[in-house]
């Protein structure tokens, strides 16, 4: 199962730089606007101490990390909900995301143009978030004429989701995000029908979203976090500039040097934000994998992430944590101990299982 974090902001904010630190793929980085057009896109192992400890004790031939994938979207400009800049482009790239960097400028460097001529965080928050909500209120305003016209033909599937389709689009004309929305207790007859409608209709302010604050070494944010904290945003402090420099060094360069990257933290965040989990399976003690779901996932679901006849042919399921197999040395001393577990269709995945499908 795959998913993608879009990374968004102005232009000469730092997201192709955060890109290349967090890939270490070679991208252009220019200080002028749109260096990047065409999405760069780039696959990274999501950190994990359990499948080491697990690889240390199992000894598979092979073993083979789930992943994430980053895209670096051209950058964003005021009115980029009518065309302006590389808009409909941007937008059209963040519709195929499942999440949101947005890399806000805290950095004050003379030699990097801002595109409004002076670094101010929440002025660019804002236009971001404000041109997300000018595209959704464009989406929705053209799904409802269409939607009247269903009503009247008689269609009872378009009925059920007009009163949430008017709700949201009161509530963009109000100025408040549809994350905001959705988090309100909603008082219509057709509540259950909510996440599914936004599914369909891909809006971009329903992604979730991390503030990546472009910080330089010595920064007094206190002010701007308590703004963050107060609106209830997830953000991380990153010095962009430092963590790509450090991509040139070795391991013992950066310890001899008292370096630290946040980028693992960071990539965490992003499975978090996502509510991912890992899960593991031992192919016949030759291959360890782990593999990425989301919270809530069954178990035959959780198969036929593996292979689609997990899925199909689904009977049940043999499983253990993974800090408990690592506590009992191997699977045969765990079965012994009458710690692994049977469970069947209907039980939820955990994150850190060690699951061993039965077909």
């Amino acid at each position: 199962m795959s998913f993608s974090i879009g990374i968004v902001g102005l232009p000469n904010v730092g997201k192709s730089t955060l890109f290349k630190a967090l890939t270490k793929k070679q991208v252009a980085i220019s200080n002028y606007p749109f260096t990047t057009i065409d999405p760069n896109i780039a696959v990274v192992e999501v950190p994990d101490e359990r499948l080491k400890k697990l690889a240390d004790l199992l000894k598979p031939k092979k073993t083979t990390p789930t992943n994430i994938e980053f895209v670096d979207i051209a950058g964003l400009v005021k009115g980029a909900h009518k065309g302006e800049g590389l808009g409909n482009q941007f937008l059209a790239n963040i519709k195929e995301v499942d999440a949101i960097l947005e890399v806000v400028r805290i950095f004050k460097d003379p030699n990097v143009s801002h595109q409004h001529g002076t670094v101010d965080p929440k002025n660019d928050v804002e236009i971001v978030n404000t041109e997300l909500s000018l595209k959704d209120l464009e989406t929705i305003e053209k799904i409802l004429k269409n939607t009247r016209k269903e009503i009247k033909s008689g269609d009872k599937n378009a009925a059920r989701i007009l009163e949430v389709l008017e709700m949201l689009e009161m509530k963009l004309k109000e100025g408040k995000p549809i994350l905001e929305t959705c988090n309100l207790k909603l008082e219509t007859k057709h509540d259950t029908e909510l996440n599914l409608s936004l599914k369909e209709l891909q809006l971009l302010s329903t992604k979730p979203v991390i503030y990546v604050l472009n910080i330089e070494e010595k920064e007094n944010l206190e002010k701007l976090k308590d703004e963050f904290q107060v609106s209830g945003f997830r953000f991380q402090e990153v010095n962009i500039k430092l963590e790509e420099e450090m991509t040139e060094l070795n391991d013992g360069e950066i310890k001899e040097l008292g370096l630290e990257s946040n980028l693992e933290n960071l990539i965490k965040s992003c499975y978090d934000i996502l509510n991912l989990i890992t899960f593991y399976t031992i192919k016949g003690g030759r291959e360890l994998r782990a593999w990425t779901t989301r919270i809530g996932t069954k178990a035959p679901q959780a198969g036929g992430i593996v292979h689609s006849d997990f899925e199909e042919k689904f009977i049940r399921a043999e499983l253990i944590n993974a800090q408990k197999l690592i506590e009992a040395g191997s699977w045969q001393e765990a079965r012994e101990k009458g710690w692994l577990r049977t469970e069947g269709k209907d039980y939820y995945v955990q994150d850190g299982d060690v699951i061993e499908f039965k077909i």
